[in-house]
């Protein structure tokens, strides 16, 4: 049983209690980015398991018709395994999430974010995402990291694509011959990325980042080259301005949503990794 404020970072350790976060936040007007927890697996069963899971979960989500799309990590489907692994679930997770099963009543079919890891898995997860993005008319999304040295020049390729784009600060700890390590030139490094997708892209640029300077910063893009666009952030993370910026006829909000019973990991890298989301913890503990 995930512990209260434990699940205030996720969203339950079923299904059906994410389906109904969802539900819940169609209601305030965000939509749900759907993420079964659990990542490098290094036997096959488990791997397939969570493919299974997610193929499930596609239908469940046409079926109850509510707004939301699932989200994959590489490892969580067999890449440590061997990249055909990887290929051969995800491939199963998008013709399942593009089947009539899983086609909500505006024609479409599921989609699919395609999470990404650390730098060794850039080249394949772009590789995997560019095939389905054609096979799919753009039914699928990948998610990019500014704090990648090679990320701009990747987005160039990604540019004439169909399918999404969501852009990140990163949050592994990559070689400094490859990444960016000063908070402020990653941020330089986001402006500039997020600057070239607004220019270049047609449509699917999603902004992941609680950071308000790079949310004020995407609204003055959209309002200069008009760009569709969305904004993506975390369960427990600034909930009240993901609902703020919902009421924005100009933007569509999604919130990352994570479930499942491998809670515990993930809870703690949140903790972990930011002050604010500590000091909220320890209030809670303490009951103020």
């Amino acid at each position: 049983m995930i512990p209260p404020i434990a699940s205030n970072f996720v969203a339950g350790e079923t299904p059906e209690a994410a389906l109904a976060h969802v539900e819940a936040l169609n209601g305030r007007g965000v939509a749900g980015i759907l993420n079964l927890l659990g990542e490098h697996y290094e036997e096959r069963p488990p791997a397939d398991a969570d493919a299974d899971a997610y193929v499930d979960l596609v239908e469940a989500i046409a079926e109850q018709g509510v707004d939301a799309c699932v989200s994959v990590k590489s490892s969580q489907i067999g890449l440590d395994i061997g990249d055909d692994v990887f290929e051969e679930n995800l491939a199963r997770i998008v013709e399942a999430a593009n089947a009539p099963a899983a086609t909500g009543p505006d024609g479409t079919g599921t989609f699919v974010w395609i999470d990404m890891e650390d730098h060794e898995t850039t080249d394949v997860t772009l590789d995997a995402f560019e095939r389905h993005a054609v096979e799919t008319d753009g039914n699928v999304g990948v998610c990019v990291q500014a704090n990648l040295k090679r990320t701009r020049d990747d987005l160039e390729r990604l540019a004439d694509l169909p399918g999404k784009v969501r852009l990140v600060k990163g949050a592994y700890d990559e070689p400094p011959e490859i990444s960016y390590k000063e908070k402020a030139r990653v941020d330089e490094s986001y402006r500039d990325c997020l600057a070239y997708m607004f220019e270049a892209f047609d449509d699917g640029v999603a902004v992941g980042s609680h950071d308000p300077a790079m949310i004020d910063y995407a609204r003055e893009l959209y309002a200069e080259h008009g760009t569709p666009y969305e904004v993506q952030m975390l369960t427990g993370v600034r909930e009240s301005a993901q609902f703020e910026l919902a009421a924005d006829e100009d933007v569509m909000v999604y919130q990352y949503i994570p479930y499942g019973s491998k809670w515990f990991s993930y809870f703690y890298r949140r903790i972990r990794e930011r002050k604010s989301n500590a000091l909220f913890a320890l209030r809670a503990i303490v009951g103020n």
